[in-house]
């Protein structure tokens, strides 16, 4: 009851602080509940994918084994520990197929501790330790864009969390200066989507692309087959919507509220479309 009544007596005080007609600052504390949590649910399907792949990848009897690679490195850098700098991993410490299955238990272990609401600095900076671990010596299999964004969203979410405080909902505020790098992050990768199909092939500048697209991916969905028969007005229209999530959207992520929640509604909408469509692993 005393600490009730302390909570409630430093919030009274917070709020007589504030200047008269003056609104409440945002907290944000959805905002880092949502995102931790959900970035929870990505690491554990990464680890999960890890767990039933890495052996045939890269294990000792895999398609590129991992011992082979180290020693590659080793011989091209010209020792271990300018190995290790040059790309950091656990592995470089202890690189045997146990090793491998057990640090993907070990992180798959960890993620579903921070989907089930329970998450601070360090927890979150073993998980990133972890599967950067697993990009550095993943080879090409470990080189596609969806690995390299976990790692970058993974290092953000670090500073999202208060340092011990493992809390749901920490009564440390979620610091604004993260929240604006993580609005900053999705413009960068929506934009630089957008740019590499403007420049890259005229049939995106086009408006035909997806004339073509569903058929031609490398690993189609369920749905694949019946968004590639769409009439080709819809098909357009699609492209025309990309260009909109991509090279609009984004630049409205650091407007007002409204603008915020539009370009939000718009972006989501194209990963939704993109998950069913098809089938880009984790990145959406």
């Amino acid at each position: 009851m005393r600490k009730t009544n302390e909570l409630n007596s430093e919030t009274d005080n917070e709020v007589q602080e504030l200047p008269p007609g003056r609104p409440a600052a945002p907290s944000y504390w959805l905002t880092r509940f949502m995102i931790l949590r959900l970035l929870g649910i990505v690491y554990a399907t990464a680890f999960l994918v890890a767990m039933n792949q890495i052996l045939p990848l890269i294990g000792s009897h895999g398609l590129t084994p991992l011992s082979s690679y180290l020693k590659r490195v080793t011989a091209v850098l010209g020792s271990e520990g300018a190995g290790f700098w040059r790309l950091p991993s656990i592995f470089w410490l202890w690189h045997s197929d146990s090793a491998l299955i057990s640090l993907a238990w070990v992180g798959f272990v960890l993620s579903l501790v921070v989907v089930a609401g329970f998450a601070n600095a360090p927890l979150l900076a073993v998980l990133w330790l972890l599967y950067m671990s697993f990009v550095h010596v993943g080879q090409e299999w470990y080189g596609y864009g969806w690995e390299i964004q976990l790692t970058e969203t993974g290092f953000l979410a670090i500073f999202l969390c208060p340092l011990l405080d493992i809390r749901p909902f920490p009564r440390r505020p979620t610091p604004f200066p993260i929240i604006v790098l993580f609005r900053w992050l999705t413009f960068r990768i929506m934009v630089g989507a957008g740019l590499i199909k403007l420049r890259g092939d005229e049939i995106w500048r086009h408006g035909t692309a997806l004339y073509y697209h569903f058929e031609t991916q490398p690993i189609p969905g369920p749905l694949s087959r019946w968004f590639h028969f769409l009439p080709r007005a819809a098909l357009k229209i699609g492209v025309w919507f990309n260009w909109v999530a991509e090279l609009i959207a984004p630049f409205f992520v650091f407007w007002p509220r409204l603008g915020r929640h539009i370009a939000g509604v718009v972006i989501i909408l194209l990963q939704v479309v993109l998950i069913l469509s098809g089938n880009l692993s984790f990145l959406n």
